[in-house]
């Protein structure tokens, strides 16, 4: 039996926004996505992220029900190959393989735009975004305890790290 997605990936535009940015703050809400507590609005959001490595998950309906996006960790050249990956899908869609295309989406364009390292910095708690990156291939490289705090509770952040095999293997 074949199982047929009820979503489909596409580049991610300007008129997504809003839809972006209210998936985001439901990542926020649960208090397991990120340290951050607003949503930036979409000029501070869009100068961050690289243009070419942004991604939304529609379902049938035309709705977004997820994104993911690059930004570079460094400014400086030595870093130009590495990027942060973010990716957020509303509760109603989880469990359903958009988080898994977005990550693979974001994985293909990255090593087309000449990135060759990813990495994620994710909350202890969030074993469903853990789990996700380690299907697509990302290892741990380490924990950092008590990095920071959320709503008055220190938190542990899992890094991870995802190294092309196509691109920066000179």
């Amino acid at each position: 039996m074949t199982v047929q997605r009820e979503y489909r990936i596409e580049e991610m535009c300007a008129s997504d926004w809003p839809a972006v940015r209210d998936i985001y703050l439901e990542g926020i809400d649960t208090g397991n996505a990120t340290f951050e507590t607003l949503a930036p609005d979409w000029e501070v959001w869009d100068r961050e992220h690289f243009s070419s490595c942004r991604f939304v998950a529609r379902n049938n309906d035309e709705a977004v029900i997820g994104w993911a996006a690059l930004r570079p960790v460094s400014a400086r050249h030595a870093y130009r190959g590495v990027a942060e990956v973010s990716v957020y899908i509303t509760a109603r869609a989880r469990g359903q393989g958009a988080g898994r295309a977005l990550l693979e989406a974001l994985i293909s364009s990255s090593e087309q735009n000449g990135i060759w390292m990813l990495q994620a910095g994710i909350l202890a708690e969030n074993e469903a975004s853990l789990e996700l990156h380690r299907r697509c291939g990302f290892r741990e490289v380490g924990r950092r305890e008590r990095i920071g705090k959320l709503q008055d509770r220190w938190r542990d952040v899992v890094l991870m790290e995802r190294r092309s095999k196509i691109v920066g293997i000179d």
